[in-house]
């Protein structure tokens, strides 16, 4: 089962208002970064009830994907053509945006899981929180002069 529905990855992200690239499919790839990154800004600083919560989870699978360990998209879930390299930065921005999803008590979780469903979509959502957890800083515990 895949952390967020097939519909969300390939039709969805679309800014507030709706414009000419409405869906990752239909933007140039120099604005598919803007629209992720859109959506994930937008969980992050949302108050109340989330309205792109289902979208939030899809952009940071999409993150997720360029991160070492990250799960590759299933072409039939995701965008048709391929995503463009994405900076660095959106790790942090997606992760916070699932934490957001998942302390949002009355929302995505509650009303787009199948309760049944509901352990199985936590820890895929807690796998791509891991993946887009950024490395440890390497420390030397030794200096070994040779």
């Amino acid at each position: 089962m895949r952390p967020s529905a097939p519909s969300a990855l390939s039709s969805t992200l679309s800014p507030a208002t709706s414009g000419p690239a409405d869906s990752l499919d239909d933007a140039h790839p120099e604005e598919r970064e803007a629209l992720i990154r859109g959506v994930l800004t937008r969980t992050v600083d949302a108050t109340g009830w989330l309205t792109e919560g289902e979208e939030a989870v899809a952009a940071a699978a999409l993150v997720a994907a360029q991160c070492p360990d990250g799960d590759s998209i299933d072409p039939s879930d995701g965008p048709e053509e391929p995503m463009p390299a994405l900076p660095g930065d959106l790790r942090t921005l997606a992760a916070e945006a699932l934490d957001r999803v998942i302390g949002d008590e009355a929302g995505p979780a509650s009303n787009w899981v199948d309760p049944e469903d509901g352990k199985q979509w936590r820890a895929n959502i807690n796998r791509l929180r891991a993946v887009l957890a950024p490395p440890p800083p390497s420390i030397p515990l030794f200096d070994v002069a040779q």
